[in-house]
């Protein structure tokens, strides 16, 4: 559901919840035949629900039907609540299977589509958000749509069966007006799709010319204005993690070592930690938070956000040795592992909000409860994390840290060691009496980008941490995504999802963005060159299928996919990363790489011609934000060679250098530029490039640290 809306009652859950289990003996729809956990949540309703495709589409046009298309996702608290209150009211089911062809989209298996009509929808009310239901013409070009529509008019909002009513007395009635609604809307969704051309682009040498330490501080100026001093994060609520504007953040006090960088950045990351939006008994970050003091979330857990805290994680542990940033990363991991993680070394996409109908329940405790498990280490336990018997929310407690640890025993005169050990104990009891409870629903498909964005926050974690086991679990998942993903039908061809031993759908290119990047983040974990030339294959496969007509940028969807009526291209960041964005970062690193002189020249011509609206709007670019802010600082090129070049490279890779190109080999090698013609010498050899000129090597890793640190300043 949208921001703007309000919280809807639910007095009558129970006998929902038996209507339900009702309907189950009465009625079955299309769905049943699906595999994703929410169109299979559907499979009941007494809705004639399609899944999109050609039967459903080819009846709209046969019978000269409005198709009515409902999108959402297993872990939609709202998506629940219009399920229950509509999709499963017989009456208003009659209504749509009369008027309608009715089509269920999981919008994370095809975000193509919930894309589209997203945009379609907020051109019409000019706000969107999940359920999403819009109404198309036969063609399936879109006219009128909204989000959450209650069963009695309520909230300021229509009812669901006025809509309903309205929309087939309009078809019936004022038909002509409505085809030539679509078509308008259609034309605008078109022509908002193009990118102009801002900035004169004439491919030359250097890196990057055309942006300077002036947009950095620029890029600065705009993300602090919108920054939260008090709480962390930016803007109002609801707040959302915005990783991304973090790590511009932490790098950007790393080039120019302005302290407020660090500090937003760090103020951000400590209180979603401390917050109720972090999971303090098992580890994982909830969607967001509703308020901006991060304490009360909206409960979903998504594969994703998990993926982005632990790479951040990543970053503000190597800037600040913060012992604190580690053990999050650990237990995040740990949730990831204990509760996401498939037999075949794939992750799952979510955990649902709600468990027994109820949003939060399995995560909100009583007072009464905590003491009746903790007995005489409740008090203590419940004021560190803010329990009252009033509750923190909604009569309910959260927890949540107020007071930091050393504060808190600095104040109550506790030893801090035993403080620990014994909030450790007490958070263990409430795990074991809390798996007691009715756990929230898994959304169990396997989607291939947000596992590659795992698969690069584990890489991450095995290369900070220099721990063995993460880069093992980053190299089976790392198989099992171009293995189990892999089409028979195009040489680098992968698919989307993945779920019981079938993958389904072309894959988009976030996916083969998000992978990319991945394999190039697995290479420097582990130094197997096999990651390096498939991350080039796949480099290639992109250029070749999703390139723009100007192939400048990349559209969304393949040129082999033909169920759409536009080919978007993403440019700004959501909740997962640009895939345009990825791509740039991705031709830059490979460039260097393979020294392949076009892929640079085509990154340089996507940031030029952002390089405007970046500055302008960094909180929405925060990924092309990092690439920018890299590419003034130049790119550092460290080749290590000789039999101990694991050993040094990893010594490199522990500190934070976020410019960095690294290759390692016992050897030279003819196959990759960097470990082209440099000799095998008695100890292993250390160099450096940047800007098109080398240094002498250098024998230990100090010395490259410290050519590094002369050159990696951003002044005006």
């Amino acid at each position: 559901m949208d921001k703007n809306s309000s919280r809807a009652s639910d007095n009558n859950s129970c006998t929902k919840e038996a209507g339900r289990k009702s309907m189950t003996k009465r009625f079955t729809n299309r769905l049943i035949n699906e595999t994703s956990p929410y169109l299979l949540q559907h499979a009941h309703n007494p809705v004639d629900w399609f899944a999109w495709g050609n039967e459903a589409l080819s009846k709209a046009v046969n019978e000269n039907k409005v198709i009515l298309v409902s999108i959402g996702y297993s872990a939609c608290h709202w998506c629940h609540v219009m399920e229950r209150e509509s999709f499963e009211e017989a009456s208003i089911a009659a209504v749509m299977n009369r008027h309608f062809v009715n089509i269920k989209i999981d919008r994370e298996e095809r975000p193509d589509l919930d894309h589209i009509y997203m945009d379609a929808v907020q051109a019409i009310s000019g706000s969107g958000g999940w359920p999403l239901n819009v109404f198309l013409t036969p063609e399936g070009k879109p006219f009128f749509g909204g989000t959450y529509f209650p069963p009695v008019k309520a909230f300021n909002r229509p009812s669901w069966i006025d809509v309903l009513q309205g929309i087939a007395q309009s078809w019936q009635d004022k038909r002509h007006e409505i085809l030539s609604q679509a078509e308008n809307l259609t034309a605008h969704l078109q022509s908002a799709n193009s990118i102009a051309q801002t900035i004169p682009f004439t491919p030359g040498v250097g890196e990057a010319p055309f942006v300077n330490a002036t947009h950095c501080e620029e890029m600065f100026s705009a993300v602090m204005k919108t920054a939260d001093k008090e709480w962390g994060g930016f803007g109002n609520a609801p707040k959302f993690p915005q990783t991304f504007t973090i790590k511009y953040l932490l790098q950007y006090y790393y080039f120019t070592g302005n302290p407020e960088a660090k500090q937003q950045a760090l103020l951000s990351i400590d209180n979603m930690l401390n917050g109720g939006i972090y999971d303090h008994i098992a580890g994982g970050l909830a969607r967001y938070s509703t308020d901006r003091e991060w304490l009360a979330p909206h409960f979903e857990k998504m594969l994703y956000d998990n993926a982005l805290l632990v790479n951040v994680l990543c970053d503000a542990l190597q800037l600040t040795g913060n012992q604190q940033y580690e053990k999050a990363i650990r237990k995040t991991l740990s949730f990831l592992l204990n509760e996401l993680r498939d037999r075949e070394d794939g992750f799952y996409a979510a955990l649902d909000a709600d468990s027994e109908g109820e949003e939060g329940k399995f995560y909100v405790w009583q007072q009464k409860e905590i003491t009746e498990i903790l007995g005489e280490d409740a008090s203590l336990f419940c004021a560190f994390f803010d329990v009252s018997e009033e509750g923190n929310w909604e009569g309910k407690n959260i927890l949540r840290v107020l007071i930091p640890a050393d504060t808190f025993v600095a104040r109550n005169a506790i030893d801090k060691e035993q403080f620990i050990q014994t909030i450790e104990t007490c958070l263990s009891k409430l795990s074991i009496e809390r798996s007691k409870r009715v756990k929230p629903g898994l959304d169990d498909k396997i989607l291939l980008g947000w596992n590659a964005l795992l698969l690069n926050a584990i890489a991450r974690a095995a290369i900070v941490l220099q721990e063995e086991q993460y880069l093992r679990l980053a190299e089976r998942n790392a198989h099992f995504l171009v293995s189990r993903f892999a089409t028979e039908t195009m040489a680098n061809g992968l698919f989307h999802t993945y779920k019981g031993g079938v993958a389904r759908y072309p894959a988009f290119l976030d996916d083969y963005a998000y992978l990319i990047a991945a394999l190039l983040q697995l290479y420097k974990a582990g130094f197997d060159e096999y990651w390096l030339t498939k991350a080039l294959d796949y480099c290639n496969f992109v250029i070749e299928n999703f390139s723009d007509e100007e192939k400048v940028f990349f559209y969304f969807t393949g040129k082999s996919q033909q169920d759409v009526i536009v080919r978007k291209k993403e440019i700004y960041d959501g909740a997962t990363p640009s895939g345009n964005a990825v791509m740039a970062e991705n031709l830059y690193l490979l460039s260097v790489l393979f020294e392949k002189t076009a892929l640079k020249e085509r990154a340089d011509h996507m940031l030029a011609t952002l390089l405007p609206t970046i500055i302008k709007h960094p909180g929405s670019f925060g990924v092309w934000s990092s690439v920018l802010i890299q590419q003034v600082a130049g790119i550092n090129e460290v080749a290590v060679v000789g039999n101990d070049y694991k050993k040094l490279a990893e010594a490199i890779q522990a500190n934070f250098i976020p410019n960095m190109v690294i290759m390692g080999s016992a050897h030279a090698s003819d196959a990759f530029p960097m470990l082209r013609a440099k000799p095998l010498t008695a100890e292993t050899s250390i160099y450096l490039c940047k800007n098109y000129s080398c240094l002498e090597p250098v024998l230990d890793v100090d010395s490259i640290i410290n050519q590094i640190s002369q050159t990696n300043k951003i002044t005006r």
